[in-house]
């Protein structure tokens, strides 16, 4: 039997959404992952990639019974061959936070045995126009845009409607150095950095931040306060405690535990990108229980000393893993406040920690990237 299905038009009966931003259909005894789709929906798919294995993948081209939250895509690139940033384009905001919602119980059901109902809570701000930091690919003549989806292709795009208004037509009618990258910022005073323009000014906490361009900040303007309010809450450092903030950027998460722990406490950040850690030192100088490293935190972790009375982690994509976990759990903190960006790379930690001692008493998730398949999440882990 062939199994090279590239091109290949079906006809498909759409599933449930799966992690990654497509839903699972099956054909003759394959999965078929199909984006531009949802679940009951009947369509018609093109495949666009197949490795001759248990899978291919798929757009759908054609929309035969459509779901009662489908809804018109607001950017013409949001289709088939289109750009790969958004997802959920073609669904109402509130069908995709429950579709996401589901992705994360899914994970932790199947990763990490614990079920559990997800309620992924929506942002101030709306569905468009939230994303205030774009990295723009250039393509070979110096003319930016955005990637296709899984492709290296540049698009001629003239706006994108997740950007906020107005932000990014002056810079995409510009040229750059052929084969780049370019960053667009816009901060918390609305103006817009381009480059290494800047500085870059961010409030979050109750505190300035004034960022080197490129140094990391969350997309979503809402996503900061968020989650420093939900930090706050569960990690309840002790006065006079030590915390840890590994994978601590510029310290917003360390601004909030240094009120807790106060003066004559010990906040530890922890953070490899040596820029980010002099934007953090700056904005929180008025902080002498601050303490800084700078490292990758699996080489850092060995050489700090006692014991800490709350961790906070937030580490990228693809989570912390087991050699990690296991330090961690070594120390004995009372509590771990894990924020992640990636759902399966969560489930897998979650499932770490609850064998090694720890149980899971809250989890929360935000929408924090409408119209993708992202969202953000935080989880409260307390010694057993």
């Amino acid at each position: 039997m062939d199994t090279d299905w590239t091109d290949r038009f079906l006809e498909l009966e759409v599933g449930p959404v799966a992690h990654g931003g497509h839903c699972v259909a099956r054909h003759e005894g394959r999965v078929v992952f199909v984006r531009h789709a949802l679940p009951g929906e009947r369509v018609l798919a093109v495949v666009v990639e197949d490795g001759g294995g248990a899978f291919c993948r798929a757009d759908a081209v054609s929309v035969r019974e459509a779901a009662p939250q489908r809804v018109p895509a607001p950017c013409v690139w949001a289709r088939a061959g289109g750009c790969g940033g958004c997802d959920f384009q073609h669904a109402d905001p509130a069908l995709q936070r429950r579709l996401k919602g589901e992705v994360l119980a899914e994970q932790l059901r199947r990763l990490a045995g614990i079920e559990r109902a997800v309620e992924v809570e929506e942002l101030p701000g709306g569905a468009l126009g939230w994303r205030h930091r774009v990295r723009l690919a250039v393509d070979a003549v110096g003319r930016p845009g955005l990637r296709a989806h899984r492709s290296h292709d540049v698009l001629p795009i003239a706006d994108c409607p997740i950007a906020p208004a107005g932000a990014l037509p002056p810079v995409l009618e510009r040229r750059f150095e052929p084969g780049g990258e370019v960053e667009v910022a816009v901060d918390a005073e609305g103006d817009v950095h381009v480059g290494a323009s800047g500085p870059v000014v961010q409030r979050a906490a109750g505190r300035e931040w004034r960022l080197t361009p490129g140094v990391f900040w969350q997309v979503h303007p809402a996503l900061p306060d968020a989650l420093a309010s939900v930090v706050g809450e569960w990690a309840a450092a002790p006065s006079g405690g030590t915390a840890w903030d590994l994978y601590g950027g510029v310290g917003l998460f360390a601004a909030v535990l240094a009120g807790q722990v106060g003066r004559d406490g010990a906040v530890t950040v922890v953070e490899s990108a040596r820029q980010a850690v002099a934007d953090g030192r700056a904005a929180l100088a008025d902080l002498p229980q601050v303490g800084w490293r700078v490292g990758r935190v699996e080489q850092v972790l060995g050489g700090l000393t006692g014991r800490p009375d709350v961790v906070v982690a937030d580490p990228p994509r693809r989570g912390l893993g087991r050699n990690l976990v296991e330090a961690l759990c070594a120390r004995e903190p009372d509590r771990v406040v894990h924020v992640a960006c990636d759902p399966a790379a969560l489930a897998r930690d979650l499932s770490l920690f609850t064998g090694r001692g720890y149980r899971l008493d809250e989890l929360r998730a935000f929408d924090a990237f409408p119209m993708t398949h992202h969202f953000e999440s935080v989880a409260l882990l307390s010694r057993v």
